[in-house]
């Protein structure tokens, strides 16, 4: 990671922070509870990977940043409320995210749902009421995205084929179809909807990008397989060997830790290749595959 992507990605870290802190509704606003749990969901930790992507494929597109911190809010919101409800105990049952309780420990299982709804509820509501994209269309456009990434299509169709393959042996296809539609959707959304905050970009370069965060997708998903049979808890921020742990299918136990890795690899270098056409308006999306691939090795 070079010095100046490192710089980058701080500074994009820091703004959403700082722009989700606005966008949620104010500590203290009633209901006082449910608004503390969905700024305790969103707020002081993660990645953010899904709002570096939003700013990333906004490069490609010269978009302005004041729209893309918008549309990277909306997602990470949506993100957020799906890993409230991944961690109740009718879902993964997990204690511990982002290196701290998960919200329904630290508040109850009611107020984590709730905290949930209105989070997808609160994206919605932010994306539709601020002028993000050159038009009407394109505007409307991103709302039916992002959608689609979230719904039976997309990230909650992934969850129930998760659920459904608790215990039972998959293919590497199978697998794949689950995660294209559990991690991946919502990535691919990210750039998707980068892009539309900016110049129109053509039917085969809009394909290109597109390929490119299938990969990516994918590529999060096999080195976080990685690094829960690799790292510890207090390193991952939440709990190692769960996977293992609950009978769950991972590219660990279909392909083997050596193999995974390989498979991570070629990924990394499928989704570079897709980018070959940008140049350099593709350096941080470039960039940002590459520190994915990086923290499992």
């Amino acid at each position: 990671m070079t010095q100046e992507f490192s710089a980058w990605m701080g500074g994009i870290q820091a703004r959403m922070e700082t722009a989700l802190g606005r966008q949620l509704p104010p500590q203290g606003a009633l209901p006082a509870r449910l608004h503390d749990a969905m700024r305790y969901a969103v707020l002081g930790g993660g990645k953010r990977v899904r709002p570096l992507l939003v700013f990333a494929a906004g490069e490609v597109a010269d978009a302005p940043e004041a729209s893309l911190e918008v549309v990277a809010g909306a997602i990470e919101m949506i993100h957020a409320y799906s890993l409230v409800h991944d961690d109740l105990p009718c879902m993964d049952n997990d204690d511990l995210r982002r290196g701290r309780p998960t919200v329904h420990k630290e508040f109850d299982y009611a107020t984590a749902l709730l905290a949930g709804d209105a989070l997808q509820a609160q994206a919605t509501l932010i994306l539709s009421d601020r002028h993000v994209a050159p038009d009407a269309a394109a505007q409307l456009e991103m709302l039916r995205v992002l959608a689609q990434a979230s719904g039976s299509r997309g990230m909650c169709g992934g969850q129930q084929i998760d659920l459904d393959a608790v215990g039972k042996p998959l293919t590497e296809p199978e697998l794949e179809l689950m995660h294209i539609h559990k991690t991946g959707a919502l990535i691919r959304a990210s750039v998707t909807l980068g892009t539309l905050c900016g110049t129109p970009l053509s039917p085969q370069e809009s394909a290109k990008l597109d390929h490119y965060a299938k990969c990516v997708g994918l590529l999060f998903q096999v080195v976080d397989d990685i690094l829960d049979v690799t790292q510890d808890s207090a390193t991952l921020g939440k709990t190692a060997g769960k996977d293992a742990k609950d009978d769950k299918p991972t590219y660990v136990s279909i392909l083997g830790l050596a193999e995974a890795r390989r498979k991570a690899q070629t990924l990394l270098e499928d989704a570079l290749a897709a980018l070959e056409p940008f140049g350099t308006r593709a350096r941080c999306l470039r960039e940002l595959a590459e520190f994915i691939t990086s923290r499992s090795f």
